[in-house]
């Protein structure tokens, strides 16, 4: 009656053992760590640079604990911090400018365990340390961006289309393109709409001036503001892969936010350097027609940049290329003066927009523009002495060798669709980190240690085995949350509290049953089979309303919220397990192969 068959004892065994080997690595901690990412797309993390790297810090007499190669880089792990600088001074020394070398924490795990799979769970920013921060995507910016761009486009669209028109210029949310006759216009007008979707176009006359109005539509407005909250969320993780940092958290909030949270990085300084720097590309051409006096205001269609000599330069508003026509960027030298560079590789369609505007305007200046944080910034302004062709760019002036490899980077990983500023930042120090772990984990087994003592000395026997079906819960719970890679916050050690909470009224409802039982006269086999059997609905229907709570908090919730829900819902599911088929299997062990069982050990 109450045994189990050979299978589902083995079942259950198996569950057990696979919960302790994937529990195991998350007791063997985190090392200091160096990691080494190439930054050419020629290069590769192969043997060869695995090899690099274990000669450049043997020679250095430097020993790491273990070295990896992974599909992107080589990483090293050492004993302590001095050890782990040190060794990042040596390799970016050794390595040169081709490669990023990265600081890192790594799993102190042995190998065997992770060939096997098992890799201890990320710990979240309020546990590891690391870097917060909250940024605010200019919509407004984005919606000028592509007005300017779209201006640009319709200036070409009519040249090629043979199309006269007498000018195309940008007043606010209004394009407005004049015409020297309606036939003309008329003419642009069907081109145009067939090429610019998302434009609604009107006619109108002003002054002897045929004139074709254009505004985007609300849903291009939409489409535009998803897609530029998309392109800087790409953006963003392409800077953060740069950094070399493990499971960072880059997510949308709300319609124009983003949050990124940098779990266990130790050099808080660049990463908010990096991420900081909000740098977008524009190249555009210097208007010197006309000449900046004392507090002159700059002409209609221009702006005025200061270059990093303090020079003030007025540029026209008509950008020819953005950053988003950017497939490549590296740090170089200038082969003329020796001077750090910064080399851009364009796309087919930047190549093409580059070598037209360098063919219709040899012997003017062009000025290549970076934007940090709102602020425009001349680079360079040289004068175009022939056609450029071949999709092939330079960018210097000025710049030290550290301004080129972080120019660089940001260009590399991607240009923002629209201009974002830091609105909130927060570090959590390594040691703060480590307090929330340890305060966790005591509250963690101060609350299992005060139930179990509430069971055995309420259930005695029975007591005993539903502290250990507890354990066996907590042990599959850590075990699944590892197996997903989940990363644990502090309101996922709460869900694991209080799982710990809920999980024993399973077997609470169990015991009582079987007491009842009991009685009403029912000999204590049948009733710890009639206990189990009858307590398994309850217990499910109990389970079932609190798991539909969690599934809508993961649906619903955000951030925390839903770091919560999963823990309480595998909590749910490892409860119902370990209560039910956990507790029944030692029961079983303990009075199953009694005969005449007389009396039973529950209180």
């Amino acid at each position: 009656m109450n045994r189990y068959p050979l299978w589902k004892n083995l079942l259950v065994l198996f569950a057990l053992a696979l919960g302790f080997i994937y529990t195991l690595p998350n007791f063997y901690g985190e090392a200091p760590a160096v990691q080494v990412l190439p930054l050419r797309s020629n290069l590769k993390a192969d043997a060869a640079l695995l090899a690099r790297v274990e000669e450049a810090l043997k020679s250095a007499q430097l020993a790491p604990d273990a070295m990896s190669l992974d599909a992107t880089s080589v990483k090293a792990r050492f004993n302590d911090t001095d050890t782990q600088i040190k060794a990042k001074d040596v390799l970016q020394a050794r390595l040169g400018e081709d490669y990023m070398v990265a600081l890192n924490l790594l799993a102190r795990s042995p190998r065997w365990l992770s060939s096997m799979g098992a890799l201890p769970m990320y710990l979240g920013l309020d546990l590891r340390g690391g870097v917060h921060f909250l940024l605010q995507i200019d919509m407004k910016g984005a919606m000028d961006k592509a007005l300017e761009s779209s201006s640009s486009d319709i200036r070409s669209t009519l040249r090629e289309a043979n199309v006269p028109y007498s000018g195309v210029s940008r007043d606010a949310s209004v394009i407005t393109t004049k015409f020297r006759d309606a036939a003309a216009r008329s003419k642009g007008e069907a081109e145009l709409k067939q090429r610019f979707g998302g434009l609604e176009f009107n006619t109108k006359d002003e002054g002897g001036e045929f004139l074709l109005l254009a505004t985007l539509r609300q849903q291009e407005q939409i489409r535009i503001q998803e897609s530029a909250v998309q392109q800087n969320l790409v953006t963003l993780r392409n800077r953060v892969n740069e950094l070399g940092v493990a499971e960072p958290v880059i997510q949308q909030q709300g319609a124009d936010r983003i949050v990124v949270q940098l779990p266990g990085v130790q050099d808080t300084a660049r990463a908010k350097d990096i991420l900081g720097r909000t740098a977008t590309l524009e190249v555009r051409m210097v208007d010197d027609e006309h000449q900046l006096g004392m507090g002159a205001v700059a002409p209609f269609g221009t702006e005025m940049f200061k270059d990093r000599d303090g020079t003030i330069l007025l540029v026209k508003k008509a950008v020819i290329l953005t950053g988003d026509r950017i497939n490549d960027a590296q740090p170089g030298f200038d082969s003329r003066d020796n001077e750090p560079a910064v080399h851009i590789n364009l796309d087919a369609v930047g190549a093409r927009k580059f070598k037209e505007a360098t063919r219709e305007n040899v012997g003017k200046r062009m000025a290549i523009i970076l934007f940090e944080k709102g602020r425009g910034e001349v680079v360079t302004a040289p004068v175009i002495r022939e056609e450029i062709g071949g999709g092939r760019v330079q960018i210097s002036g000025k710049m030290n060798t550290e301004e080129a490899n972080d120019t660089a980077l940001l260009l590399r990983a991607g240009a923002l669709a629209a201009p974002m500023e830091i609105v909130e930042e927060r570090t959590v120090g390594p040691s703060l980190g480590a307090d929330n772990i340890a305060r966790g984990f005591h509250s963690t087994w101060i609350g299992f240690a005060a139930i179990a003592i509430f069971m055995i000395f309420y259930y005695l026997m029975f007591g005993g085995v539903s502290v250990l079906a507890l354990g066996a819960n907590l042990l599959l719970l850590v075990a699944l949350l590892s197996m997903l890679q989940a990363t644990l916050t502090l309101p996922g050690m709460a869900g694991i509290a209080l799982t710990l909470g809920m999980a024993i009224d399973s077997n609470v409802l169990i015991n009582e049953r079987i007491r009842e039982e009991l009685r009403n006269g029912v000999p204590p086999q049948t009733a710890i089979h009639e206990g189990y059997t009858h307590a398994f609905a309850t217990i499910l229907d109990s389970n079932i309303t609190a798991l539909i709570v969690g599934i809508a908090l993961f649906m619903f919730g955000s951030g925390p919220v839903k770091g919560f829900a999963v823990v309480l819902c595998l909590g749910i599911l490892t409860s119902i397990f370990s209560a039910v088929l956990v507790s029944r299997l030692l029961v079983n062990l303990i009075y199953g192969s009694k005969a005449r069982l007389n009396k039973i050990a529950i209180g």
